[in-house]
């Protein structure tokens, strides 16, 4: 982590996109990743507001080149939500010809959610990386909430997306969604990732806004149960 490190975490319906109703109760938070020294940064969700999340990281001197999506629910890529209609990628390429870097198994749903097509989307498997500049992004696979769901490993810090929060991780009883997958995800694919690593989550569910991995595998109660059994007991519905 470098001051080269470009990192930004904005919430919706406070940071931008204020005044959407929907997005102050949603409380999602995009990020920007990106390399001060090329200029060139990746936003991660980019929902409600995309013309304002590109003229954020404008504002800061870079340029957004692409974009990461952890799962293809419309609060993180757009599409219609609770008969609200939510600006996402579809808005962010009308601005510009980017790619979209998904995970494979997540690329259907992304279409049928926002309609875009599968030529904008870039499939990633599990252990793929990205990179920005002079930085990578390591893609890790974490499906439970959703098929694809995945997570982003970046100097130090873990982009969550509804897998893991602070506070509890990502609903299991939705279309797509696997509790025991989750129960994996949480216990062994995101197990590589270091206690001194930054959690930062898709939504704030909690009090703070991030936490070092050591807290919270200490104190959050999804990571609590001791088997798969009480887990699945917990939180499978």
């Amino acid at each position: 982590m470098t001051e080269r490190f470009y990192f930004r975490q904005w919430l919706a319906g406070r940071d931008f996109a204020v005044g959407d109703a929907v997005a102050r109760q949603m409380v999602n938070f995009v990020y920007a990743v990106g390399d001060r020294e090329t200029g060139e940064a990746l936003v991660v969700d980019p929902a409600y507001a995309p013309a304002e999340i590109i003229d954020l990281v404008a504002a800061d001197g870079l340029r957004v080149t692409g974009a990461l999506a952890t799962h293809y629910h419309p609060d993180h890529v757009g599409g219609e939500m609770m008969g609200h209609g939510i600006p996402g990628i579809v808005e962010l390429l009308s601005t510009s010809d980017i790619p979209v870097h998904v995970q494979r198994d997540e690329v259907p749903w992304v279409m049928r959610r926002t309609g875009v097509g599968e030529d904008s989307l870039v499939a990633h498997d599990a252990g793929d990386t990205v990179t920005v500049g002079a930085f990578e992004i390591t893609l890790i696979h974490t499906p439970g909430h959703t098929p694809g769901s995945q997570c982003f490993l970046v100097e130090g810090r873990l982009i969550s997306g509804d897998t893991l929060f602070l506070d509890g991780c990502g609903r299991t009883d939705l279309p797509g969604s696997d509790p025991e997958e989750m129960y994996l995800s949480l216990t062994q694919r995101l197990a590589r990732v270091s206690d001194d690593t930054i959690l930062f989550p898709g939504h704030l569910y909690s009090a703070e806004r991030s936490a070092p991995m050591k807290d919270v595998r200490e104190y959050n109660y999804a990571l609590a149960p001791a088997s798969a059994e009480q887990w699945l007991a917990m939180f499978a519905r």
